[in-house]
């Protein structure tokens, strides 16, 4: 039997975020005595055994003090097999540990599940179009879990706290504070229940002859923020940027979804203005209900890679969806 450590960087409150309650699922779909292990400026009780490296110099993200208190924690619990959320902070921290206690790190796994008296782990290559199952003996294995691919553990949160020592950490570098944009600026939101897509389609020249630019700027920002959705988009529509043409301000390569993008796990994605071909679906793959906009009936999402595709105009379409979602959230108020 392993012996198994939850890992996780804790809020500011000290509660764990979504991605840590799913990789706590994970840790305990393994059965078996369980240790938890949580780093922050404060931390709550996660289970029977909670070991805790808590301090100020602990709640912002930091390589050499995540570094030092994640070493801490796998050394004192003595954990054979530690499962961690593939979060940015961890997944950039923990494989170095892994190289400190002369073990292994996974990233980016998708299951985790008992093998005939061993650990197994799922994980895609290749930019999710191969999909593997591994076993490794080194010990300690750190397996990062990706978001999206559990339910957050919903049962209750208690047992006993050992608060440990904080490491001595020599940092070149000092937090002074987080700047971030407003709520109503934020396009990307991994935890919406929908992703929007947006197509190179949106900048061209539309059935007057005519780019519509800041029409489908007005469209797109005010479906978000009526739905508060998620805004992804395509290769095409960033790299305009690069050629000199017209795109939409508010676009960068963070919203970019497919083959060399990212591979979102919203449960809804609606697609617009693009093509539907495989570089692209390729990142739709773990979208769980997916539809198109295009008119094209033609197009590749018409061949099966939607489940339901509308053959209109965008502009048309969205303007309408707007119009309801106005309707219905003054309805509400």
């Amino acid at each position: 039997m392993e012996n198994i450590l939850f890992l996780a960087h804790s809020e500011t409150d000290g509660a764990l975020a979504k991605a840590a309650l799913e990789a706590l699922t994970a840790a305990k779909s393994l059965g078996g005595a369980l240790t938890a292990g949580v780093v922050g400026s404060v931390a709550l009780p996660v289970a029977e055994r909670t070991l805790a490296v808590c301090g100020p110099e602990f709640s912002a993200p930091r390589y050499a003090s995540d570094a030092a208190a994640a070493e801490l924690l796998i050394r004192t619990s003595g954990a054979s097999l530690v499962i961690a959320a593939c979060t940015s902070r961890w997944v950039r921290v923990l494989p170095g540990v892994a190289h400190r206690l002369g073990g292994r790190a996974d990233t980016h796994v998708t299951q985790i599940k008992p093998a005939d008296g061993k650990i197994a782990i799922r994980r895609w290559f290749y930019r999710q179009r191969m999909e593997a199952e591994l076993e490794r003996s080194q010990r300690p294995w750190i397996i990062l879990v990706e978001p999206g691919c559990y339910e957050p553990f919903a049962g209750s949160l208690n047992g006993a706290m050992e608060p440990l020592t904080p490491p001595a950490v020599e940092a070149r570098t000092r937090v002074e504070g987080v700047q971030a944009p407003r709520a109503d600026e934020q396009t990307i939101r991994p935890d919406a229940k929908l992703l929007f897509v947006a197509g190179a389609g949106w900048t061209k020249k539309q059935r007057d002859g005519k780019e519509h630019i800041e029409e489908a700027e007005k469209l797109i920002l005010g479906f978000l923020n009526a739905a508060q959705a998620s805004l992804g988009s395509s290769k095409s529509l960033v790299d305009l940027s690069g050629e000199g043409q017209k795109v939409l301000r508010f676009l960068t390569h963070l919203n970019q979804v497919g083959q060399t993008g990212a591979t979102p796990r919203h449960p809804k994605g609606l697609a617009t203005c693009c093509h539907g071909e495989e570089p692209h679906v390729v990142g739709w793959r773990f979208i769980r209900e997916r539809r198109a906009v295009n008119l094209d009936p033609n197009c590749g999402w018409a061949r099966g890679k939607a489940d339901v595709v509308y053959v209109a105009d965008a502009f048309e379409v969205m303007a309408k969806v707007n119009e309801l979602l106005k309707a219905e959230s003054s309805q509400r108020a």
